[in-house]
C-alpha cells in the first residue's frame, strides 16, 4: 500500500490583514520543519477552484484559514465532517465559498480527501495591509501546533529544522 498523501493548505489573501493567516502559517511551517515527501505544503492563496486539481491528489486535506464564527478575535477552530459546509456558509469570503465549491466538486472526481480546517477567529480582513493584527500574530505558533497535532494524529512524522536552515526553503505555490 501506497503512503497517504497529506496537503496542508494554507488560503487566505495577504493583501488583507489578517485575510492572509493560512498562508502566513504555511510559509512559517515551510520555514520551521522538514517534512517526509508524502506531505506538501501549499499556498493557495485565493485561487478557489483552481485548487480541484491539487485538492484532489491529497488523501488528507489539513485546511489552515481565518475563520470568522461569531468569535472573539483569537479564537482558534478545528472543523470536520458534516461541520465543514455549514461554517464556511457562515463565512466572510469569496475564497471560502470557492473552497468548499472545490471540495464538493471532489466528489465529482470521486475523490475527496479527508479534510480538517484549523483557523483563528480574524480581527481585521479589510484593512489592505501586508500585516496581520498583533491578536491574530500571537496566534500562529498556536495554529501551527494544531497542524501538527493533525499530522500526529495521521502519524506523519516531522522535525523542527535548526534554527541556522530556516532561510531559503522551497515553496509549493500554485
Amino acid at each position: 500500500m501506497s503512503e497517504k498523501h497529506v496537503m496542508i493548505l494554507g488560503i487566505g489573501n495577504i493583501l488583507f490583514c489578517d485575510e492572509g493567516t493560512g498562508v502566513r502559517v504555511v510559509e512559517q511551517m515551510q520555514e520551521r520543519y522538514d517534512f517526509p515527501d508524502s506531505v506538501s505544503l501549499v499556498d493557495g492563496g485565493v485561487l478557489g477552484l483552481n485548487l480541484l486539481g491539487t485538492m484532489s491528489e491529497a488523501d488528507h486535506l489539513i485546511v489552515v484559514d481565518a475563520i470568522r464564527n461569531r468569535g472573539k478575535p483569537g479564537d482558534l477552530y478545528r472543523i470536520e465532517g458534516d461541520a465543514i459546509p455549514d461554517r464556511i456558509r457562515m463565512k466572510n469570503s469569496l475564497h471560502q465559498i470557492d473552497f468548499l465549491e472545490s471540495l464538493t466538486m471532489c466528489q465529482a472526481l470521486d475523490h475527496v480527501p479527508e479534510t480538517v480546517i484549523v483557523g483563528v477567529e480574524p480581527e481585521d480582513i479589510e484593512t489592505c495591509t501586508l500585516e496581520m493584527t498583533e491578536t491574530t500574530q500571537a496566534r500562529i505558533d498556536d495554529i501551527i501546533a494544531m497542524v501538527l497535532a493533525e499530522l500526529d494524529r495521521l502519524s506523519i512524522p516531522y522535525k523542527p529544522r535548526p534554527e541556522g536552515n530556516r532561510s531559503d526553503v522551497p515553496r509549493h505555490s500554485l
